[in-house]
């Protein structure tokens, strides 16, 4: 590999900390993460022990660890008191499991309503440490409902519950705190978080930059075509948009700027290539997860029906780069500047291994998908014992080790947080009914019509994105829209990845745009033109959701493979063309009007 071709900065910027904190961190992050393992292996576990010590776990991570955005003295002082009581609560819960499923959802005592009401609180709270304030704002804001909902007028009002019933579903049931979304995430997500931190912990980061700079590299604006590819081979270990954008653009932003690319585009380009990462197979977002557990439907089916949309989302951000390159003559990288496939045959291993034990496993056998992420965790894992030189090393291996624990003990508590305050919301919803009175607001607002009903989910779904996570976000809008979709005749599967897919484009839609803020800190650059550009690169993905309920075969790759195929490429030649109106050459403006209306004709007329 040419010495100018950098890693993929993760792997070198880890700093653990020292001393008794450093071995305390990694113990505990040892032992998160056997837990997980474990539970995998372990049989029938009831969920009231393993869903309130996976909340456990995530507790301390936030409280104990820091795992939270930096509150100050006061908010680190608070926190070991908020995440012992929060602890003593989940452990309360799994002691007296016995007698709580006895009760039928009804809390007895004052000590009970205590536990009850420390769970929620300690939720909230440990929500807006995490990932800010809105998520725990807007499940206080239900939670005020199911509670006082019943002095509300109209239609919109419930009759009303005991506050023993209320709180019990939510604390002590599999209805709220520990329903079927948390269930999703100590089962499957966090192990497949797990399988993520220790494929990048090794050199899969230089494998993908590899790979990528071979492949795109010597074309036109190769750096940013680079960036394209290794965005969308990274997102199939992370799963996570800010993480492709902070890992890959590290190395990719400079990298362009050095090109001499603006620094706006440069950023844009990132952003938006990053953003593709939470529905690039296999190893999708955590909302894919939650997606399979409400559908009730094989991930590995989902992910397969998902793939010919995640290829065209790169397409689209490809054709947009291209055009870009023809505008601005961006030249590809020189020969010195490519690694050679002797370096790709060298690092590759250290994804395509991982990947093709969970892939062969998930498609193949009849493992679950646990099972699969298991096997699949314990070969990356063993891959970390060497460096990209293939060369044995001891040290390393403990180094990589120690980040693979530690991040993905970090990753599974911020996703835990996500999805158990969501929780709240859904249960809330489901003791209510105020996602069906939701559902039938919309349907009465669009008249029924399905285009003004995927318009309204889309625009929600953007909204509610903007101060969301994506995964609290789709499961927030599906609830409330999803069945809306589905009353004006669109399948299930295609009304849950069009909520999806609007919630993942939030991160490059302004104001609220959290990849294009990362992507132009790394830049050194106004984010204003930077969400500019990524809007304009991203025309398109805008319009890929709706090609699918036009063009239903796009789904449907399993069933009808050659419809499928037929139905991306006329998807994506449309796409092409937007691209061209978007970004195309200056000068000649009528092309660009003539390619707009075009694009949208070949992606809607007619369809397969």
């Amino acid at each position: 590999m040419s010495s100018s071709t950098p890693a993929v900065p993760a792997q070198e910027t880890f700093q653990p900390a020292h001393g008794w904190l450093r071995w305390a961190t990694v113990a505990f992050a040892a032992l998160t993460v056997g837990f997980h393992l474990w539970i995998a292996f372990s049989g029938l576990i009831p969920n009231l022990v393993t869903r309130p010590l996976h909340m456990a776990f995530a507790v301390a991570w936030v409280f104990f660890f820091g795992v939270a955005i930096a509150q100050g003295g006061g908010g680190r002082r608070s926190g070991w008191v908020i995440g012992a009581v929060g602890i003593a609560a989940c452990l309360y819960v799994v002691y007296h499991r016995p007698e709580l499923v006895r009760q039928y959802g009804a809390l007895s005592g004052p000590l009970q309503h205590a536990v009850a009401i420390a769970l929620l609180l300690v939720v909230l709270e440990m929500a807006r440490r995490a990932i800010k304030a809105v998520l725990p704002v807007v499940a206080s804001i239900v939670l005020l409902y199911g509670l006082l909902g019943h002095h509300v007028p109209g239609n919109f009002g419930h009759a009303g519950m005991p506050l023993d019933y209320f709180l019990g579903t939510l604390t002590i049931t599999e209805g709220g705190l520990w329903g079927s979304l948390t269930g999703i995430s100590v089962d499957t997500i966090s192990l497949f978080i797990i399988l993520g931190a220790t494929i990048s912990a090794g050199q899969a980061g230089t494998g993908f930059m590899s790979l990528a700079t071979q492949i795109a590299g010597r074309m036109r604006a190769g750096a940013a075509k680079v960036a394209v590819v290794s965005s969308a081979l990274y997102g199939t270990v992370s799963g996570v948009a800010a993480a492709n954008t902070a890992s890959t653009g590290m190395v990719t932003i400079p990298a362009m700027k050095r090109r001499g690319y603006p620094p706006r585009l440069a950023a844009a380009v990132e952003a938006v290539a990053s953003t593709g990462g939470q529905i690039m197979p296999p190893i999708m977002g955590a909302g894919i997860f939650v997606m399979a557990e409400l559908l009730r439907r094989p991930y590995a089916e989902i992910m397969v029906a998902a793939t010919l949309p995640a290829v065209l989302f790169f397409v689209a951000a490809w054709a947009a780069v291209h055009v870009y390159a023809l505008r601005y003559k961006l030249e590809g990288l020189p020969r010195s500047e490519m690694p050679g496939w002797l370096e790709v045959a060298r690092t590759a291993p250290f994804f395509l291994v991982p990947f093709g034990i969970l892939i062969g496993s998930i498609l193949f056998t009849s493992y679950t998908l646990s099972f699969a992420a298991v096997f699949a965790t314990l070969a990356a894992w063993a891959l970390l014992l060497f460096g990209s030189d293939l060369l044995p090393s001891l040290r390393g291996f403990l180094l990589r080790t120690e980040q693979a624990l530690v991040s993905g003990a970090q990753q599974v508590a911020v996703i835990a947080a996500v999805i158990i305050c969501a929780g709240i919301i859904v249960g809330v919803f489901n003791m209510t009914g105020l996602g069906v009175k939701l559902t039938s607001l919309i349907l009465s607002l669009s008249g029924g019509e399905l285009w003004a009903v995927l318009l309204l989910t889309g625009l929600a779904s953007l909204i509610l994105g903007m101060e969301l996570p994506t995964t609290a976000a789709y499961i927030i809008c599906v609830a409330v829209a999803g069945p809306a979709l589905v009353a004006v005749g669109v399948p299930e599967l295609y009304a849950h990845l069009f909520v999806f897919w609007y919630a993942l484009l939030c991160t490059i839609t302004p104001p609220v745009c959290g990849n294009v803020f990362i992507a132009a800190g790394i830049a050194r650059c106004p984010w204003v033109p930077v969400a500019g550009s990524a809007l304009r690169l991203g025309l398109g993905l805008f319009v890929v959701p709706l090609g699918f309920i036009v063009n239903p075969s796009l789904l449907q790759l399993a069933e009808e493979p050659l419809l499928a195929l037929a139905a991306a490429v006329k998807v994506g030649l449309g796409l092409l063309l937007l691209a061209y109106a978007a970004v195309g050459e200056p000068g000649r403006p009528w092309r660009r009007l003539l390619a707009l209306p075009a694009g949208l004709a070949v992606i809607f007329y007619g369809g397969f």
